[in-house]
């Protein structure tokens, strides 16, 4: 089931979410854990400050004893060296030693107890040779072998020792929680790399399979496109035959109906001939002549005689007077108006099929393509006019984007010629005629030619009315038929494109024809 767009942009932002978690995660457990590392490493340097001081400690005071011992063996002063060396010492060592323990309250009595005891220890080695030195040596190894300076001696060491291992204790204590917090840290980065490494899969293949459907969707919109555009040129090329078939048809009847249109326009010209020769017979004959021919013939035929042949009564003379009279007033004033209108009648159809048989011409004639000059096209076009925008100070202005296009150079005249004559035909009284015709590039390789003047404009309701076959819109103040523009979008169409208009009444109207850069193709299309 393809990933909707919305599923896809929630997990995503849900993966993102995780990820950022992780790495937070991550970030915030190593500054904790570099946090107690650092006290861990402090506690393990103060461990070993304790340790090397009270090592020290018991070297210089062994140093002291066997110098003193040294001394009091040979009596040579050299041995009182190292001794008086230690002893200078001793005190910044033990300073030393009771810094380092600072941090352990706990063993506060051992370090009295190891002061005093060291405190005795020295009293004790300062007292032999003392006394050595005075020449009471027996005195002095009498003090020895009492046995006083190796028991303070032993504990010294005892204490210390106990310092020593207390220290080593609590290195080890802080070794193993730095082990610990090292652990602890390795498998939070173990499984924030692993969630991280989880979260990048997913996404990966999250964005792989909705890449994977969007190229599918693409593959499928362009198999549409191809297979629309198929359809399209199909139809298209259907509409052509269909539309070649309704010109022919159009041209077909147009061209029948002539034949007893021109019949009916002769047999009005002979009737008219013969109705100038009957007035030009009453104008001549006097005014009772054809009242004493009625008489006469009606006599003659004996519808008017009585039992004995007389002639017919002044009541049936006053009848036949005004039976005469009757006729003249017809053919001086009937006929004529009635053969008047057979006339104009008979012109304005005949003007209409002229103008069917025009667009059905127009639309049977072969295109031909070719590479055209736009700029030299309108510029023609625009000089064609220019002595009508003269009289009412107007001008034509040429904006072009895009100067060339291959189409049938006789129709793109004549649909930009009806245009500006349009233009100039409809302008405002009043208000000098300002005319833009602009090109540019469209969207599907086309082209939109854009004639737009300051004219009166095309009412709303008209905007679609003004492309009908004889349809006109606004004030009939100007001659025509109302083929203009039909016969303009019937061009239009014929070159693959469309024409619209855009208008605001009394302000002025534009009108868009879109076109096909090339005309090649829509007639291969029509081919098949």
């Amino acid at each position: 089931m393809p990933i909707s767009r919305k599923t896809y942009l929630s997990v995503t932002a849900l993966l993102l979410f995780l990820g950022l978690a992780a790495l937070l995660g991550i970030v915030a457990a190593s500054l904790v854990l570099v946090g107690h590392t650092q006290d861990q490493v402090e506690e393990i340097l103060a461990a070993r400050k304790v340790r090397s001081a009270a090592a020290d400690l018991l070297t210089l005071v062994q140093d002291m004893e066997t110098g003193q011992r040294g001394f009091l063996l040979t009596g040579e002063s050299i041995y009182l060296e190292p001794y008086r060396d230690a002893d200078a010492r001793l005190d910044e060592q033990l300073d030393e030693l009771s810094a380092a323990l600072a941090g352990s309250p706990e063993l506060a009595e051992v370090v009295d107890r190891l002061t005093a005891t060291l405190t005795a220890k020295i009293s004790e080695m300062n007292e032999t040779i003392a006394l050595y030195q005075e020449g009471q040596t027996e005195e002095a190894v009498a003090v020895i072998q009492t046995e006083r300076g190796n028991e303070l001696m032993q504990t010294l060491r005892t204490d210390l020792a106990r310092l020593r291992e207390a220290s080593e204790a609590r290195l080890g204590a802080t070794v193993t929680r730095q082990e610990r917090s090292a652990q602890f840290l390795r498998w939070v980065s173990i499984l924030g790399a692993a969630l991280v490494v989880l979260v990048v899969g997913v996404a990966g293949w999250l964005v792989l399979r909705y890449t994977r459907d969007l190229s599918g969707a693409r593959q499928e919109v362009e198999q549409l496109n191809s297979e629309l555009e198929e359809r399209v040129r199909d139809r298209t090329a259907e509409l052509g035959r269909a539309n070649d078939e309704i010109q022919r048809f159009a041209y077909i009847v147009t061209h029948d109906l002539r034949a007893p249109l021109v019949n009916i326009m002769g047999f009005t010209s002979e009737l008219e001939s013969s109705l100038e020769t009957l007035q030009t017979y009453l104008r001549k004959a006097p005014a009772s002549e054809p009242l004493a021919q009625a008489a006469a013939e009606n006599a003659g035929d004996g519808a008017g005689e009585g039992a004995a042949g007389q002639p017919a009564s002044g009541a049936e003379a006053a009848g036949t007077a005004t039976l005469a009279e009757d006729a003249r007033l017809a053919i001086e004033e009937d006929l004529p108006e009635a053969l008047g209108f057979i006339r104009s009648s008979t012109q304005r159809m005949d003007g209409l099929i002229n103008a069917i048989l025009k667009i059905s011409r127009d639309g049977r004639r072969p295109l031909k393509p070719e590479t055209l000059d736009l700029e030299e096209l309108l510029t023609v076009s625009a000089e064609s006019i220019q002595h009508q925008l003269s009289e009412s100070d107007g001008q034509v202005t040429l904006d072009l984007t895009v100067k060339s296009i291959v189409s049938d150079r006789l129709s793109l005249e004549q649909i930009v010629g009806n245009l500006l004559d349009n233009a100039v035909k409809y302008q405002k009284e009043g208000r000098p005629l300002e005319l833009t015709v602009s090109t540019r590039a469209a969207l599907g390789h086309r082209m939109v030619i854009e004639v737009r003047d300051n004219g009166r404009g095309i009412a709303p309701q008209d905007h679609e009315r003004v492309f009908e076959l004889f349809r006109r819109a606004g004030t009939q103040d100007k001659p025509g038929e109302g083929i203009g523009l039909a016969h303009v979008r019937t061009l239009v169409r014929s070159l693959g494109g469309d024409i619209t208009v855009e208008s605001e009444y009394g302000e002025g109207t534009s009108f868009f024809v879109e076109l096909p850069r090339d005309l090649r193709p829509i007639l291969g299309s029509r081919k098949k």
